[in-house]
């Protein structure tokens, strides 16, 4: 009789539910055996779910390729609300048909999972671009203004095998730009193209904040990224604002007033 370590490789042999070698398997009583089994079906249920919802997330971009578009970028932004730092934005050109299991929102995607997932993406992208505008320019221009200006910025700095993009897939953004685009609320949950750009921003912008920690300790960057939590507010009342604090936001704006 086949030990159940020997079972559990067969099994990871298996990747479909429908597949006869289940039966070879079904009939034995011993419970680390069937356990084994429902830790498998489970396991391939799972990647198939994971499947659709990437089949799902790529609607629109296989719209696009049907009407002959072949250079088709995700835009997204990540910093609109922190108290401090920049407004970061991405511009990331996939493959077609490119597939990134668990690449979603950024804001869904688990911590530790953020940086293996942003190093596949900067493998597999055919072009990326990244734009930073910074806390003084936010003040002047707001921060809605900013962010536009960042993700027109992006475009143009994009690097790689494939640099210009023939359409825009935005999140929630119009831009002035000659690029045939489309605005999508939420879109880092509904395209696969702006939750590329949605965590190599994301990345960048907390690399960034990290490093400012470094620079302006007392305020908890690495932590709260610029938004205004408890230890970043504590800060602030003991150590005043650092060059790059938004002036324009509340509370700091009442506090130099």
């Amino acid at each position: 009789m086949a030990t159940i370590k020997d079972i559990k490789e067969a099994l990871a042999q298996i990747d479909c539910l429908d597949d006869d070698r289940w039966d070879l398997y079904t009939s034995d009583i011993r419970i680390g055996v069937q356990k084994a089994i429902v830790q498998r079906k489970k396991a391939i249920q799972a990647e198939i779910d994971e499947d659709v919802r990437l089949e799902t997330m790529l609607r629109y971009e296989k719209e696009l390729y049907q009407k002959g578009y072949q250079a088709i970028a995700g835009i997204d932004e990540v910093g609109r609300g922190p108290l401090a730092g920049p407004v970061v934005t991405a511009c990331v050109i996939l493959p077609k048909d490119c597939k990134i299991r668990h690449l979603n929102d950024s804001k869904k995607i688990p911590k530790k999972h953020h940086e293996e997932i942003y190093e596949e993406v900067l493998a597999r992208a055919l072009g990326v671009g990244i734009g930073i505008v910074d806390n003084d320019t936010i003040d002047r221009v707001n921060i809605y203004e900013a962010t536009k200006l960042g993700m027109l910025q992006a475009i143009e700095q994009m690097k790689g095998e494939v640099t210009k993009p023939d359409y825009l897939l935005i999140d929630a953004m119009q831009l002035d730009t000659p690029i045939p685009q489309l605005s999508l609320i939420k879109g880092d949950a509904n395209s696969l193209s702006i939750a590329a750009a949605s965590i190599v921003a994301k990345v960048t912008r907390d690399r960034m904040m990290a490093e400012y920690a470094k620079e302006y300790p007392g305020y908890a960057f690495d932590k709260n990224v610029g938004y205004g939590t408890k230890d970043h507010l504590a800060g602030l009342k003991q150590y005043g604002v650092t060059p790059i604090h938004r002036k324009s936001f509340e509370p700091i704006k009442s506090t130099l007033s």
